[in-house]
């Protein structure tokens, strides 16, 4: 049983790297980043002395893990053959980034099939990662996670039969993972709320897809009500989810390494996702299991075991 990898999504200004100084300002030892500005298809040259600086700053800040998220313009499930291949192009490029910062995943969205059909859009998704995977042998331990959705209009992912739908036509199926976003299961009808509801979630992501598939846990409440199909991510126990439905979460063994991330609402000061994460730290039974630096900081700056 290892300490717990708690974090949140941060900003890449200045460079992706300075992502890793705002994780560790909130006492945090996981991050989730972009590799590039998100709003746009193509980012400049990758920086080498930005590199250079995270594989300094990694350890030196005591950040243990980091996921980075695909741009959102991203619709791998297009029908449209330009749009299909200028988002191929432009995973292939997440990939690419990620490898280069020795990021092991990368989040992306499936995708939405624009009313062609589920079928159709689950067989765009797979074709494209096949051919990216063609591409990008060197990238091998860079895997893609697709991520539940919380199924609005042509979104697919809502149903976890979706996300197993694509992992099966993908010819090197080491090469995809899975990330399960607690907004996104909770908009889709999944009720995690409490530990029966959980318990039944759980359940179904084994049955569908193996526990070892999910690779990195995102924590939002969820503004919308179970099975609205609402999309808006909320505080930590400020929305129709609630602190308990977390405390399940965190407190399950069986994801002992599996790091669970933040994208709640903020703004610069990072004052909200020291907020959330002392909620999260809160509902943690074993104190223990709390990272170091969260630790200290909610006793007031001693490192001394609460328990002991």
């Amino acid at each position: 049983m290892s300490v717990l990898l708690l974090g949140a999504h941060m900003s890449i200004a200045g460079g992706v790297s300075y992502a890793l100084d705002r994780a560790a300002s909130v006492h945090s030892n996981a991050v989730q980043v972009f590799t590039k500005n998100n709003r746009q298809w193509v980012g400049p040259p990758i920086n080498e002395a930005d590199i250079e600086r995270w594989r300094a700053q990694m350890p030196a800040l005591g950040i243990v893990y980091a996921v980075s998220h695909a741009s959102y313009l991203i619709n791998l499930a297009s029908p449209k053959d330009d749009l299909w291949e200028k988002s191929r192009l432009a995973h292939r490029d997440e990939l690419v980034r990620a490898h280069a910062y020795g990021i092991p995943h990368v989040v992306l969205h499936p995708g939405s099939h624009t009313g062609a059909g589920e079928q159709l859009g689950i067989r765009r998704i797979a074709e494209a990662l096949n051919r990216i995977h063609e591409e990008t042998p060197e990238c091998a331990d860079t895997l893609t996670c697709l991520e539940i959705m919380a199924g609005q209009g042509s979104v697919l992912g809502r149903r976890l039969e979706e996300l197993r739908a694509v992992i099966d036509l993908v010819e090197d199926r080491a090469r995809v993972g899975v990330c399960l976003d607690t907004c996104h299961a909770y908009a889709a009808g999944y009720d995690i709320r409490t530990p029966e509801g959980y318990a039944a979630f759980i359940r179904e992501v084994d049955r569908w897809l193996g526990l070892e598939a999910v690779k990195v846990w995102h924590f939002n409440d969820s503004k919308g009500a179970l099975g609205s199909n609402i999309d808006r991510h909320v505080h930590i126990g400020e929305g129709e989810i609630g602190e308990e439905g977390f405390r399940h979460i965190l407190n399950d063994l069986r994801w002992d390494g599996v790091a669970m991330l933040l994208e709640t609402p903020k703004d610069d000061t990072l004052a909200e996702d020291a907020m959330n994460l002392a909620r999260l730290c809160a509902l943690v039974e074993d104190v223990n299991r709390i990272p170091p630096g969260l630790r200290s900081a909610l006793n007031g700056g001693s490192n001394e075991k609460t328990d002991s």
